[in-house]
């Protein structure tokens, strides 16, 4: 999605020294993200440029206190037959505003920090999802593509890239190889958009093959996820057979981690 920042800025910015503090991706974080996104007050509603099909809106709220931007997105619709970006016809797929949610939700859960502080939000009299905007940030097809930007970090930055991959097969993304839904920030921290096309119904990967290494921390998370409260905190956004397959993908990215580990080993499977 494009951002419609400036983009010469953020460019200054993702190149500047390390000892340069660039300015936070999130003007709020946690509860009180979530918190003014549900109360604030909406002074603007407005259609900006992006790459997005969803028709996705920028909203800008105050509290009184704080101005601040967030991404509207209220689409909720069955496609009984579509085309996917890399070519391949689904089968009924579900673009739900409540997928963004249930993104967000999850990454908590599993504690990440990828997917954008995320609630129900009624605007006028629609229904959707209200996103908090990601602040000095391009997509990574501008950063591949457009501006050939090459990370600091590099080994930090395939650890965030794994992460991701991991993440986007937990959730079932439809969108899986559209780079225009990842954020980039002026920290080089990788951030996941419009999430929408989630949350398949289908027990199976997307794409085994495309999972090679795994953070510890993110299987231990997967470990310790209690089904119970999966279920409490998904279920006001996704269906029981949602949420029975993302557990059956649960299950499997921690049987194919060991898989992976046995063959090539822990130094070249794991990271920290």
């Amino acid at each position: 999605m494009f951002r419609g920042l400036a983009i010469t800025l953020t460019i200054l910015a993702l190149q500047c020294s390390a000892e340069e503090a660039p300015a936070p991706a999130l003007a709020l974080t946690g509860e009180a993200a979530e918190t003014f996104l549900r109360e604030a007050t909406v002074v603007s509603l407005d259609e900006y440029p992006n790459r997005g099909v969803t028709k996705p809106r920028k909203a800008t709220l105050t509290d009184g206190k704080l101005t601040l931007s967030a991404v509207f997105k209220d689409i909720d619709e069955i496609h009984p037959k579509i085309k996917a970006a890399d070519g391949r016809m689904l089968l009924y797929l579900k673009d739900c505003y409540g997928h963004e949610i249930a993104a967000y939700e999850l990454d908590k859960l599993l504690g990440l920090g990828i997917v954008p502080p995320t609630v129900e939000r009624k605007i006028g009299r629609e229904w959707g999802s209200l996103q908090m905007w990601v602040n000095g940030a391009m997509t990574e097809w501008e950063r591949k593509k457009k501006e050939n930007l090459s990370p600091p970090d590099m080994r930090a930055w395939n650890n965030q890239i794994s992460t991701l991959k991991v993440f986007l097969q937990l959730i079932w993304d439809t969108d899986y190889n559209n780079i225009s839904n990842i954020l980039v920030d002026e920290s080089w921290h990788i951030w996941k958009i419009d999430a929408s096309r989630t949350f398949r119904m289908d027990s199976h990967l997307r794409r085994e093959d495309a999972l090679t290494r795994f953070s510890r921390p993110f299987l231990a998370s997967l470990t310790d996820l209690d089904r119970g409260e999966l279920e409490k905190v998904m279920k006001p956004w996704i269906n029981k057979k949602q949420i029975k397959t993302l557990w059956q993908r649960r299950t499997r990215i921690l049987e194919l981690a060991e898989e992976r580990t046995t063959e090539f080993g822990a130094a070249v499977v794991l990271y920290d």
